[in-house]
């Protein structure tokens, strides 16, 4: 009898190459949150997908950057920890742009995962609809080539193309052992973290500039109530009093509509109806601020 296939596996990539659309791709539902701008996820979200005879716990990861400010330099060390805990990688490169192949500080950081020869390896080659079939063929033969991935796959996926086969290889890398997690759990964080991604992805979304990259959010209470709604009050941290006034939009008209769009996919990921109260507060320079950064929740006792 075959013994279950469990591990963990790590996504790495360069900011916006579709790190968080692959993993809810993979698990075959929404948990990350996913926007058109760069550096979205700021910690590494555990997404458990559990079969039978098997259990992938995917690490979805930061984009790699050189930081410039204590918050970024925080993402790294939350890259860093994934690939440490992780039995595969999957390098991620996002076909469609020019970055993903030049050198840099970032693919560096890629190249040195790459020179692990411990730990099996995967290159994704993303939205491979955007280019010729020609190019691609090409881009696919180029990495095989250098005889350092396991597989080269290309995927695109928005259209879900060619993710089943690379979950089949995934799971035929992992090694065998006993699940970690229970069958019905989908990741290790509760609801309140859920929801404060939920509200930070529709302010990427809604608002421009430097705007989404300044603020957190947070939940000051989370009520569950047997008869009607359930309460939730979520704080938007600013870094300047200048964007308040943003954020809350004339009139309050963008804080209205923001909290109407954050309501309503909270409530397709709850599966259950919600009142939700938002208020924006200032601290300056939250970013560069340790012991801010620690109440936000970015560094935890394990680390």
């Amino acid at each position: 009898m075959d013994k279950t296939k469990v591990g963990y596996v790590a996504i790495i990539g360069l900011p916006n190459v579709g790190k968080s659309t692959l993993v809810n791709a993979l698990l075959g539902q929404k948990l990350s949150i996913t926007t058109s701008k760069p550096q979205t996820t700021r910690k590494r979200i555990l997404g458990i997908l559990t079969e039978k005879d098997y259990q992938v716990i995917f690490l979805d990861t930061p984009g790699i950057l050189k930081p410039v400010y204590l918050l970024q330099t925080r993402m790294m060390e939350e890259i860093d920890l994934s690939v440490k805990d992780a039995d595969v990688f999957i390098i991620i490169f996002d076909v469609s742009s020019e970055q993903s192949f030049k050198e840099s500080e970032e693919n560096e950081y890629i190249q040195k995962i790459c020179s692990d020869t411990k730990r099996q390896k995967i290159l994704v080659l993303n939205k491979i609809d955007t280019i010729p079939q020609d190019k691609a063929i090409q881009l696919i033969e180029r990495f095989e080539q250098k005889n350092i991935y396991k597989s080269v796959i290309p995927i695109s996926s928005s259209l879900n193309f060619n993710i089943q086969r690379l979950l089949e290889e995934i799971i035929e890398l992992l090694p065998a052992g006993e699940k970690f997690y229970p069958d019905d759990i989908i990741s290790d964080e509760n609801e309140r973290f859920f929801v404060s991604e939920i509200i930070r992805e529709k302010i990427f979304e809604m608002y421009e500039d430097e705007i989404p990259y300044s603020c957190e959010v947070l939940i000051a209470e989370f009520k569950e109530r047997k008869t009607g709604k359930d309460f939730i009050s979520a704080e938007i941290v600013v870094e300047r009093e200048s964007q308040k006034p943003i954020i809350i939009g004339k009139a309050g008209r963008a804080i209205k509509e923001l909290g109407e769009k954050s309501r309503k996919s909270i409530e397709e990921f709850l599966e259950r109806e919600v009142y939700l109260e938002l208020r924006v507060k200032v601290r300056e320079k939250w970013r560069s601020n340790l012991n801010m950064l620690k109440s936000f929740g970015y560094f935890r006792d394990k680390d």
